[in-house]
């Protein structure tokens, strides 16, 4: 079995207005990079809108309503808060994004591939039930991970998340829920806040370490491999969903952390490595951050790579 990329064009036309940082070049970087040889065998497929069935899983129905009401005229925008906006495309993608994530579980649960890389955006980790924020609509790992449950019956689900910028939004949605497991790493002091180690959700399913500004390989590897990985063996996952963000690379000019490409590779390896023994190999993962271009592209690359166990 192989590995799938799903995107769609939609996500393209999302637009938060020039010199914003999550920009459409994001996507093209990473879709342009994934059209090299050595990824001639991924399985290209188109994603879905979500339902409003499946977000309000996650969000309250009014919530969904009225992110999906906000049409703005073309070249214009709303303002939701002040990192975050709308433009004509953006309802699409939103749905799109977390219809990717949905698509992406039902195509390993199926059996069709064993990963699965939702190239999309907006990004959605932020996104809280009744907040959008820190440029995510609707939070589509989250999204995801009710629908493995509702959908498909799974009883234990996990989500991973090693963006530079903690998950506030996941966290909020599963630290009431034993069943829902989330860890991250991330960097602290910096957005949104959260993420400090006594945070540890209502059965120890929430994991977090925070990591110091300037901190760079050793103490990324070190927060994974003492910490991350061993209390999510523990938890024995039948279903592994990554929040892939980038920004924790080196380049990146959202952060101040050092992570390397290569480390992208090493702890890819390491949740697939994971999969295999837990959940008979099944990754989602879903883009998040990354906002230099070049570090993005190659960041994904790697990322991909791995999860197509090159």
């Amino acid at each position: 079995m192989t590995t799938a990329l799903i995107t769609h064009p939609a996500c393209l036309r999302h637009d938060m207005g020039p010199h914003h940082p999550e920009c459409p070049n994001r996507l093209h970087a990473v879709l342009d990079v994934l059209e090299a040889e050595e990824f001639a065998l991924l399985l290209r497929e188109t994603a879905p809108e979500a339902t409003v069935e499946q977000l309000t899983r996650v969000h309250p129905p009014k919530y969904v309503e009225a992110l999906l009401a906000i049409r703005p005229a073309l070249g214009e925008q709303v303002a939701l808060d002040g990192d975050t906006s709308m433009g004509e495309g953006s309802a699409e993608a939103a749905l799109r994004a977390a219809g990717a994530g949905i698509h992406a579980v039902d195509a390993v649960m199926e059996g069709r591939v064993r990963s699965a890389f939702a190239a999309v955006r907006p990004p959605g980790h932020h996104a809280e039930p009744n907040r959008p924020m820190g440029f995510c609509l609707f939070s589509n790992a989250a999204v995801a991970a009710l629908h493995a449950r509702v959908h498909w019956g799974l009883k234990r689900v996990a989500v991973v998340d090693f963006d530079v910028h903690h998950g506030n939004g996941t966290q909020a949605m599963f630290e009431s829920d034993p069943g829902l497991f989330y860890a991250s790493s991330h960097q602290s002091p910096c957005y949104p806040g959260t993420g400090q180690v006594w945070e540890q959700g209502v059965a120890n399913n929430i994991v977090n370490v925070p990591l110091k500004p300037g901190d760079g390989s050793v103490a990324f590897r070190a927060a994974w491999e003492r910490t991350i990985l061993p209390a999510l063996t523990a938890f024995a996952p039948e279903l592994l969903i990554i929040s892939a963000g980038f920004d924790a690379h080196r380049d990146d000019p959202l952060a101040q952390l050092r992570v390397e490409t290569a480390d992208f590779a090493w702890l890819t390896d390491r949740l697939v490595a994971l999969a295999d023994t837990h959940c008979g190999g099944r990754v989602v993962s879903m883009l998040e951050g990354g906002y230099d271009l070049n570090a993005l592209a190659a960041s994904a690359r790697v990322h991909v790579r791995s999860l197509m166990r090159v």
